[in-house]
């Protein structure tokens, strides 16, 4: 067998186990991240604290949290799946009472973007109503995985 096939076909076989492994995982909620240290543009050092904190403290949105939950959502601007995400997310806030959709724009947000850790876009945390992170999904969820990642927030 030539070389050059046995790389064609090492690089297939990785291709396609990779892109199985994100099917799997894209969109699903699971735990949660502890919000991270972060140093401030005033040079200070913001520690996190032991008791849970709203994630949108002292942000622009920290009076919009919904009454039951909030889903917030890290978007960028040609990111084609965080436009189907803005639409099931709207919807399920449409339907859900006392839950807030909020959509941030992850490319003039780093400072929270790196305070709760998003590594990709879009990324969804369900946050309770107080503002703490309960559960987070990389990807784009399914609006069925959004109602039972609700139901956690009760």
């Amino acid at each position: 067998m030539p070389p050059g096939l046995i790389v064609l076909l090492v690089a297939l076989a990785a291709a396609l186990v990779f892109g199985g492994y994100r099917a799997v995982t894209d969109g699903r909620f699971r735990g949660t991240h502890r919000v991270r240290d972060v140093e401030l543009e005033s040079g200070v050092v913001a520690l996190a604290e032991d008791e849970p904190t709203s994630v949108l403290a002292d942000t622009e949105w920290s009076g919009q949290l919904g009454e039951r939950a909030t889903l917030l959502q890290f978007s960028s601007a040609f990111c084609a799946p965080c436009r189907a995400t803005r639409r099931i997310l709207s919807e399920v806030a449409e339907v859900v009472p006392g839950v807030t959709h909020i959509e941030v724009d992850a490319e003039h947000h780093l400072d929270l973007v790196r305070r709760v850790g998003v590594m990709r876009t879009p990324t969804t945390l369900v946050l309770d109503k107080n503002g703490v992170e309960v559960t987070r999904a990389a990807g784009a969820p399914r609006k069925e995985q959004v109602l039972q990642a609700l139901a956690q927030t009760e």
